[in-house]
């Protein structure tokens, strides 16, 4: 397989793929990611995002109907834990577009967020201005669309996204990385023409207790689950699911999609969805789990 490696939205990206890239392909990728970028990113000072942030108003994407419609689900399941108004709980703790790290008090992310923000297949609209972050899915919305611009290529393609990694053709063989020890793997799991998203509180840890996954109605961090892991035929319905999974509500959303997962606990103990078809090696404290 050939390998192509590039940072973007502030991770580590490869594609593997059977054919080598032409440079009109990764072409079609930088453009793809340029775009979302400029758009999504609260980081840029010139997205639209963080105008829309600023001072309100209204943006055109084809991402909005897609990415916000599953917002809704996920704050309905999750009983308002997940909320795309976020980014200012995030920025008081210190992970904000200048990277401070230097940690506030949390800030409670407004409940009425579907009040503040409408929006059509095409656009987003705030009348007041209105911080978004698409953290919960956004990397695997991006990850789709990258594999999407590469829907010419022919053979296999593995497009990897930091660990959300979406596969099409061949199945790949991917590790789950333990949340506390980076060398070793709670299981592992065969991805074929499907999508594998993970997320763990290690990963944009910037302090004692200090994460990127909160709790939308306190502004704090998780404490309960340290890592969860979803596999879905889409990488953004398996990112969407893998935050989920942090939350009460998480599991019954999983089971509503489809969607297969597996989720440590931040005292060691692991759960998985029924017929779940990834193998385990942490079997001492391993046990299924419906969705409860």
């Amino acid at each position: 397989m050939a390998s192509w490696r590039f940072e973007a939205i502030g991770t580590h990206w490869e594609v593997e793929s059977t054919e080598t890239l032409t440079e009109a392909d990764r072409g079609a990728v930088s453009a793809e990611v340029e775009r979302f970028d400029r758009e999504w990113s609260r980081f840029r000072p010139d997205s639209e995002v963080t105008r829309l942030g600023t001072a309100g108003g209204a943006f055109a994407s084809t991402d909005a109907g897609p990415m916000l419609d599953a917002y809704r689900a996920l704050s309905a399941a999750t009983d308002g834990a997940v909320n795309p108004l976020v980014a200012d709980s995030l920025a008081a703790l210190g992970y904000d577009a200048e990277y401070s790290l230097v940690p506030g008090e949390p800030v409670r992310s407004p409940a009425d967020w579907e009040q503040r923000v409408s929006w059509t297949r095409s656009e987003v609209v705030a009348e007041a201005p209105a911080f978004l972050d698409v953290g919960a899915l956004g990397k695997g919305r991006l990850v789709d669309l990258v594999l999407s611009a590469l829907s010419g290529v022919p053979g296999d393609l593995v497009v990897d996204a930091g660990g959300d990694i979406r596969v099409r053709g061949a199945g790949v063989r991917i590790g789950l990385e333990h949340p506390y020890d980076p060398t070793k793997a709670i299981g592992v799991v065969e991805v074929r023409d499907g999508a594998l998203c993970a997320s763990a509180v290690n990963r944009r840890a910037w302090g004692s207790g200090l994460h990127h996954v909160l709790d939308a109605r306190t502004g704090a961090p998780v404490q309960t689950w340290a890592a969860t892991w979803a596999l879905a035929p889409d990488a953004m319905t398996a990112d969407a699911v893998a935050t989920a999974l942090f939350f009460p509500g998480g599991p019954e959303i999983a089971a509503d999609w489809g969607v297969h997962w597996v989720r440590m606990s931040t005292d060691g103990r692991v759960q998985r969805s029924p017929g779940c078809p990834a193998e385990l090696f942490l079997t001492g404290k391993t046990r299924p789990s419906a969705p409860n």
